[in-house]
């Protein structure tokens, strides 16, 4: 057992690791609150002094807030729609013996180390592009007519985008999940006459359960954030306006860095409040 001097002197060394830490995260969010409260512009005039809560008052009142609000919780939930039902679906057949195993694995988790702007570029210009896009010739195949993907069908376009990014991340961590499953249980169901449905829904998905709590809680931290997907396609446009990217264009606009860290914090607040709902809602499989 760890003696009161050997827990003294762990703390001590990580001391200077979790100052650090928390220097990182607490100095930018202090500067945040403390520009909101302020009409800061830094191109007209610098620091023009204290407003109170007009910055909140401003960038609340605006007609696209909560339509940005409404696209990024639509964009976070058919997000992880996809990935959870695919990865499971997935890491069952990565999970199967087959020629070649190592490599289709690779190949699967690849996508989730491109960064988030080129994959939309390659989306964007390779897949999506209505003139000379991959789909455009195979609608045209088919006999069917094209369609501008980012303009007709922005949303699911950035969806189908982002899930591509992370649909490796949820296999992964899945299948790392499905393959600590005993083979016991599955054999013993399987004697006793249970189809495959049943052994899934009863063993294999309850097994999964932690798993999938902790792909949707990781993900939806990045998710709430999502932007780099939006500038480079749609820049907004077509009802993919999210919060960050509205962020982004009333500083742009205004040039105002205390309505942008006001917005700022109300994305903090929006955070907050999914991950607390999440971890009422899902979070409880952590604990059995």
């Amino acid at each position: 057992m760890a003696t009161q001097h050997s827990r003294s002197a762990a703390r001590i060394m990580m001391a200077p690791a979790v100052i650090l830490l928390l220097g990182w995260m607490l100095v930018p969010l202090t500067m945040t609150v403390i520009f909101s409260f302020k009409k800061y512009l830094p191109l007209r005039g610098g620091d023009l002094g204290w407003v109170g809560f007009d910055n909140y008052v401003r960038f609340v009142s605006s007609s696209t807030f909560w339509p940005s609000v409404q696209a990024t919780l639509v964009i976070v939930g058919g997000v992880l729609a996809i990935t959870v039902v695919f990865g499971v679906l997935l890491a069952l057949l990565l999970d199967q013996p087959m020629w070649g195993q190592g490599v289709v694995r690779i190949l699967v988790i690849a996508p989730f180390f491109v960064m988030p702007t080129v994959s939309a570029l390659v989306w964007k210009n390779i897949f999506m592009d209505p003139v000379n896009g991959l789909f455009a010739h195979l609608w045209k195949f088919f006999g069917a007519e094209p369609i501008s993907w980012l303009s007709e069908a922005s949303m699911p376009s950035i969806i189908l985008i982002v899930s591509w990014q992370w649909l490796p991340f949820a296999t992964l961590i899945l299948l790392t999940a499905m393959q600590s499953l005993d083979s016991e249980q599955l054999e013993a169901a399987e004697m006793d006459g249970a189809s495959p449905l049943a052994r899934f829904g009863y063993i294999v998905l309850p097994h999964l359960g932690r798993a999938i709590t902790v792909v949707v809680l990781i993900q939806t931290i990045f998710l709430l954030s999502i932007f780099a997907e939006i500038f480079v396609t749609t820049q907004g446009a077509f009802g993919t306006r999210t919060l960050t990217y509205l962020i982004f264009q009333r500083v742009l606009e205004s040039q105002n860095i205390g309505l942008g860290s006001a917005g700022g914090v109300y994305a903090i607040i929006l955070a907050n409040i999914v991950a607390a709902f999440l971890m009422r809602i899902v979070g409880k499989n952590l604990d059995t």
